[in-house]
């Protein structure tokens, strides 16, 4: 029996970080993956729904340019062409990567199989041949990933009523389509494919609107850029009954009013969340109980209630995100490894991003999650029109928006960017966040220009009474204020106010003497 230092079930983004990270310390490591490497991170997962994403954006972009009753239409088969270029060339770093590392350092054994757990330190690997043989580890990670939750109710085939995991390998756009579910990854598909023109694409939302889970500003932008690239959104809506009739598919709702409609579309999707892969891992042999989450494994700060066993990506309880898996797993063996404390994985700062029309970028917390926690805030936000590169690119739908502490340091709370370059734009928020600091440093940073990090400069700036252009003046455009525990809305920096013109002039005095420019 070959013993290991390390044994990584799962070859996705967290199994395979945490192997690379045990290398570094210079363990000797077991991967095992029973399908490909990479994982969701490349296959029917992250990669390929973005790559998808990117080429509808480019289509879109295009129609608005010309003229949005124009048709671009790409053919479906061209779109996965694109795609599958996308996933070898991510595919052929991993498996390039690993053999190279596998012959310089002799420290990684790459097994292709299923794990399972004999005891706390033995694990079967059994092939698909059927062959199996036991290694023994000192320290295991459960990187195992998830898949598309179904229902019992409905027949999934991934060809009429598909997952994420069919919904990429359609031979042609269906001429309609509904996805149920419209959390992060159906209103993403309902983005992609209307963005592109070819599928009438219906969304059924059980909750009041989209996204409940963000502040209604960006659920009701996103809708309604939805609904005017075609899509109809079920708000409200109860499924009764999905049927599969075929080639086509039909369901009916029952609407907030009581009211019920019977709808056919050639194609559906189930988007209403992931199963973490455990079941088959006989994780009852190694003593490893379910968290006090009660569906994962991952208890504290990664590990769970056995000592040397891990738990980390969708199988760890926290956000099922390629970024966060990785973090976890390099943590893990950080954590194993390491001759130093380390201290533990803090969720609040982590930068999240979805590809929605536009794209949504998020960090920390948002106003509706600040009013459950009863913190008072103040928040500044700026429309991307007056934003001198979304006007260049002609992309000025979407917004900034900076939460800070109601107190004279203003700490960064959160930050929710919608729009073109969402992403990157959000990244130096994120990192005062992670610094624990406020936002004078921001504020006193020249940004290149013309760019769309300049709107965050801009919005740091209204919450110090110090922007160049007046939130006052343009009130529609650019909005500063304060947010009470209870939920009640108070303005900031009113400066046209001549009742508060000698207190807001005591107020500027006194930032200039601060030195804040």
């Amino acid at each position: 029996m070959e013993k290991y230092d390390l044994c990584v079930i799962g070859g996705g983004p967290a199994g395979y970080a945490a192997a690379m990270r045990a290398i570094d310390f210079g363990k000797k490591v077991l991967l095992i993956e029973k399908d490909k490497l990479g994982g969701y991170g490349i296959y029917d997962g992250a990669l390929a729904s973005k790559t998808m994403w990117e080429l509808s954006n480019r289509v879109r972009t295009v129609k608005d340019e010309i003229g949005a009753d124009s048709r671009i239409d790409m053919p479906f088969s061209k779109v996965k062409e694109i795609i599958d270029e996308a996933l070898f060339e991510r595919k052929f770093q991993l498996s390039c990567h690993l053999r190279i590392i596998h012959s310089e350092a002799s420290l990684i054994n790459y097994e292709k199989g299923t794990a399972s757990f004999i005891s706390k330190n033995e694990i079967l690997i059994t092939k698909s041949d059927g062959t199996s043989h036991t290694a023994y580890a000192d320290n295991t990670i459960i990187a195992s990933g998830s898949r598309p939750r179904k229902i019992p109710s409905i027949k999934v085939d991934e060809e009429t009523i598909l997952t994420s995991d069919g919904i990429l390998h359609l031979k042609e756009f269906p001429k309609s389509l509904v996805i149920l579910g419209a959390g992060v990854i159906g209103c993403e598909f309902a983005a992609m494919f209307s963005n592109f023109g070819q599928t009438k694409v219906y969304l059924i939302d059980r909750a009041e609107r989209i996204l409940p889970f963000e502040d209604d500003d960006i659920a009701d932008m996103v809708a309604t850029n939805m609904e005017n690239s075609g899509v109809t959104i079920h708000k409200g809506a109860k499924l009764l009954r999905m049927d599969h009739l075929g080639d086509q598919v039909e369901y009916e709702i029952e609407n907030q009013d009581g009211s019920k409609e019977v709808i056919r579309v050639d194609k559906a999707m189930l988007s209403i969340g992931r199963t973490p892969n455990i079941e088959n891992l006989n994780l009852e042999n190694a003593g490893v109980k379910m968290s006090k989450r009660g569906v994962h494994i991952g208890d504290e700060d990664t590990r769970t209630n056995v000592p040397n066993i891990y738990a980390v990506g969708d199988v760890s309880g926290h956000l099922a995100l390629v970024n966060v898996g990785e973090r976890e797993a390099r943590h893990a063996v950080v954590k194993m490894f390491a001759d130093f404390p380390v201290k533990p994985i803090h969720y609040d700062n982590i930068s999240t991003i979805m590809f929605l029309n536009p794209e949504v970028a998020a960090v920390g917390i948002n106003e509706q999650k600040a009013q459950e926690l009863k913190i008072p805030i103040r928040v500044s936000k700026i429309d991307y029109s007056m934003i001198a590169r979304a006007i260049a690119m002609r992309k000025t739908n979407g917004f900034f928006k900076i939460i800070v502490s109601d107190d004279d340091d203003m700490k960064v709370l959160g930050m929710r960017a919608v729009g073109e370059h969402a992403s990157s734009a959000i990244q130096s928020v994120s990192l005062l966040m992670y610094m624990n600091m406020g936002i004078d440093e921001l504020a006193h940073m020249i940004h290149p220009h013309p760019s769309i990090v300049e709107g965050v400069q801009e919005c740091v700036r209204m919450l110090i009474g110090k922007s160049i252009y007046k939130s006052s003046v343009f009130k529609d455009k650019l909005k500063c204020y304060k947010r009470t525990v209870d939920g009640e809305i108070l303005p900031m920096h009113t400066l046209t106010n001549n009742s508060d013109k000698n207190t807001n002039r005591e107020k500027m005095r006194e930032l200039n003497k601060s030195g804040v420019r």
